[in-house]
């Protein structure tokens, strides 16, 4: 049997573009997750960068998860669920969540076209994305996570439920909604700069 070492550490062999789990989040936290949805506190989905809105790229709705003592069990159970992923995987350097949960709406017509996570000025620290997946697959069509790996288009499950957690630099879109609304949380777990 042979290792590879580099600085005295063994490589690692298990990076994956992305990795699901389901199970974490019962039935009845999903529908109180659900029931967060305040139009009031609602705002049109923006991006990094100078150009916030952008209709070409990206169109849905968002509202912001408070890190609050009442919500602390949902960033509690994304992180614990983050540093095994990446203890498994990754190996990135983690900090924690900097910014604050988004709960995204796509309603018919809405999508986010192909981007990335992680880039310069104030999404640079992202290293880890999250999804979690709040709609029943079937109270919807189109709005597919997909994920670009090696010039092909891969689909992420699209069960209730479902985590899907990925490095912020893999290129992924959401397709556009057809029928139906898709409901989902969005998270990064930032941490030091690449070295």
């Amino acid at each position: 049997m042979s290792i590879n070492y580099s600085f005295g550490l063994p490589l690692k062999h298990n990076f994956a573009e992305y990795v699901y789990y389901q199970g974490l989040f019962l039935p009845h936290e999903i529908d109180r997750i659900l029931n967060f949805w305040d139009d009031d506190k609602t705002i049109k989905a923006t991006l990094a960068g100078e150009n916030k809105h952008d209709d070409e790229l990206r169109k849905s709705s968002v509202m912001f998860i408070d890190n609050t003592p009442e919500n602390d069990w949902i960033y509690k159970k994304l992180a614990s669920l983050a540093i095994t992923c990446n203890n498994e995987r990754y190996w990135f350097d983690l900090l924690g969540f900097h910014q604050e949960l988004q709960l995204t709406r796509y309603s018919e017509g809405d999508f986010f076209d192909w981007h990335m996570d992680f880039g310069p000025g104030e999404i640079s620290a992202r290293k880890l994305s999250m999804t979690i997946q709040l709609s029943d697959e079937n109270d919807y069509e189109g709005g597919d996570l997909q994920f670009m790996i090696n010039h092909k288009i891969v689909a992420a499950p699209r069960k209730k439920g479902t985590i899907i957690i990925f490095p912020s630099f893999i290129m992924h879109r959401v397709t556009p909604i057809t029928k139906g609304i898709r409901q989902s949380i969005v998270g990064w777990v930032s941490g030091p700069p690449y070295r």
